[in-house]
């Protein structure tokens, strides 16, 4: 099922159906699933952030350097909630039930209104690599999006020397469109990227959305 380990998905009081895409980036919804909170970064986050986002193999394929102290984490995270006060895409943080900590990020890389068009992102901790954990928090979080934005489609790439990031992608129901050459410049090298993609009108989000 394309929203499998989607226990409870929360809606501000009072509010139903589709929101504004201000009101959802600048107070992203809170989305539950079997071993994960998804929720808005707090101050408090930057610690747990550090502890993962200081280890180079997580760093490897993404775009941002391994945070060298824990003030890299406490400015990461003030640019989020910069983020969230103008409305614009930002991250949940991917908080472990069992546990209470934050073992990872997950969210939107920009959003068009006019393309009815987003691209999402992730990062996770080491350790719990091949749990199922990143791909439970990128099916809640289509499930989401799908739902409450004026959304068509919804892409991800990544670094094709990191297939792993893609069978996580298929898993949440996505499809891989193309290898884009040399797509980006990241440490130092140029990279080659796999596309991947998931359409309102696809029988992914079409089971989950009727229920089948």
């Amino acid at each position: 099922m394309f929203a499998s380990g989607l226990a409870r998905f929360f809606h501000p009081a009072g509010e139903k159906g589709p929101w504004p895409p201000f009101a959802y980036f600048s107070r992203p919804p809170r989305l539950e699933t079997e071993h994960l909170l998804l929720r808005p970064l707090s101050r408090k986050d930057a610690g747990d952030i550090y502890a993962y986002a200081s280890d180079p193999e997580v760093a490897r394929y993404v775009l941002w350097e391994p945070h060298r102290s824990p003030a890299d984490s406490r400015a990461y995270v003030r640019y989020v909630l910069s983020l969230y006060r103008r409305g614009l895409p930002s991250c949940w943080a991917a908080e472990e039930r069992t546990s209470g900590r934050v073992i990872g990020t997950i969210g939107f890389m920009w959003y068009s209104e006019a393309a009815q068009s987003a691209e999402v992102g992730y990062s996770f901790s080491r350790e719990v690599w091949n749990r199922g954990y990143a791909t439970e928090a990128l099916r809640a979080v289509l499930y989401s999006a799908f739902s409450l934005l004026p959304l068509n489609r919804v892409e991800a790439q990544h670094d094709v020397r990191n297939p792993a990031s893609g069978r996580v992608m298929v898993k949440a129901g996505m499809t891989r469109e193309s290898i884009l050459r040399q797509r980006v410049f990241n440490k130092g090298e140029w990279i080659d990227v796999a596309l991947y993609s998931i359409l309102r009108q696809d029988p992914a989000w079409q089971r989950q959305n009727h229920g089948s």
